[in-house]
């Protein structure tokens, strides 16, 4: 595993739209500003990748542009770090352009670079960690650095603060506070406050003893659940009717995910999870209960959960489903050893910490906190 250098102040991060184009669309301008101005607050410099900023229909119909920015990314030895614009949906129909490119995976391991995204990036997570590289599982530009009150989040500001320094010896602790989804995220929004609310459960331990360890690997579990299912027609064809009436491949791509994904090794074999703690968490789409229950069974088929030390669950965005999705998690894990820590501040509910892929991880339910090592 290649692992990077923190951030330092001085270095220029790429900002890239590996999955929806939004950051590009004149109606975010104003988040596209705030994200800027956080990054130089941090003593970062940004750069915007070639395609990053070409709008939502370009992005969609051009995977093999995403593609092209994140190889130039890798290869441009002035930049240190690249940070994803947002999540989305389909940041895997770059995988035949990146995959078969010798250059971009020669570029990957002699010019690794510090990468973090979260949401749909766990597909580029999953993908760099086949390449051997290791990536965080954190804040996006648009959902943290460019918060439209104008600063980020307490919680969320001091664990990107951490990126600028090694994670070793670092405790992750519950936020005091959790915040709903803004529902208006336009430029009235601007020097609001997203409703806020008191912390009330803390982690919870589900099951298993309450100390644990390995490392960690995972990401949003709609995700690593589409990695492996068929039926995302069915799922999305509602939503995304606009979006295939103009990319028909893109319908093409949902048909074929799984054997595109499977195709170049993208998630790791029932054995590459032997020993680690799975981290996962649901999206803003806030699955039903039944839903998660088919990712999860997904999982299950591919020997994940027979095979890990533990788990580790992000909280529900709004605490939907908060108790219910306890329920299902248990039942499909099967096994009343396995420990199952719950309610842990990372992933679409905000405030969210910052998780490195193959960082060796400490849990201690009884103290609060995961240490990593």
């Amino acid at each position: 595993m290649i692992f990077t250098q923190p951030l330092k102040k001085g270095d220029k991060v790429a900002v890239i739209s590996l999955s929806s184009g939004i950051l590009g669309e004149p109606y975010c301008a104003h988040e596209k500003k705030l994200g800027v101005k956080m990054l130089r607050e941090f003593g970062l410099e940004p750069v915007f990748t070639e395609h990053a900023l070409m709008g939502t229909d370009f992005i969609m119909k051009h995977p093999e542009a995403r593609a092209a920015d994140l190889k130039a990314a890798f290869l441009d030895d002035s930049i240190n770090g690249i940070i994803c614009a947002i999540g989305g949906i389909e940041t895997f129909r770059t995988f035949p352009y990146l995959m078969e490119d010798e250059e971009f995976i020669n570029a990957v391991r002699q010019h690794p670079k510090f990468f973090l995204g979260f949401s749909d990036t766990t597909n580029n997570h999953f993908m760099l960690h086949r390449l051997g590289l290791q990536t965080f599982y954190g804040q996006a530009l648009m959902c943290d650095l460019a918060e439209l009150s104008g600063d980020m989040l307490p919680y969320s500001k001091a664990q990107f603060e951490s990126c600028f320094a090694p994670y070793h010896g670092r405790k992750i602790t519950p936020s005091d506070l959790w915040y709903e989804e803004r529902t208006d995220f336009s430029s009235a929004a601007v020097g609001t406050a997203p409703v806020s609310h008191r912390e009330e459960h803390g982690y919870e331990l589900l099951q298993g003893s309450p100390v644990f360890g390995g490392e960690l690997l995972g990401g949003c579990i709609d995700s690593m659940g589409e990695m492996l299912m068929a039926g995302n027609i069915d799922r999305f064809g509602d939503m995304l009717s606009d979006e295939f009436e103009k990319c028909p491949q893109l319908r093409e791509d949902f048909i074929n995910q799984i054997e595109i994904t499977r195709k170049y090794n993208i998630f790791p074999t029932a054995e590459e999870w032997r020993g680690k703690i799975l981290f996962a968490e649901t999206s803003e789409v806030m699955p039903t209960p039944k839903m998660l229950g088919e990712y999860l069974n997904a999982l299950k088929n591919e020997g994940v959960f027979e095979n890990i030390n533990g788990i580790i669950i992000g909280k529900p965005m709004n605490e939907k489903y908060y108790e219910e999705y306890k329920v299902v998690w248990r039942e499909a894990v099967n096994n009343a050893e396995l420990p199952i820590l719950y309610n842990v501040n990372f992933g679409h509910s905000a405030p969210r910490t910052v998780l490195p892929y193959d960082a060796m991880a400490h849990v201690d339910a009884n103290k609060q906190e995961i240490t990593l090592l």
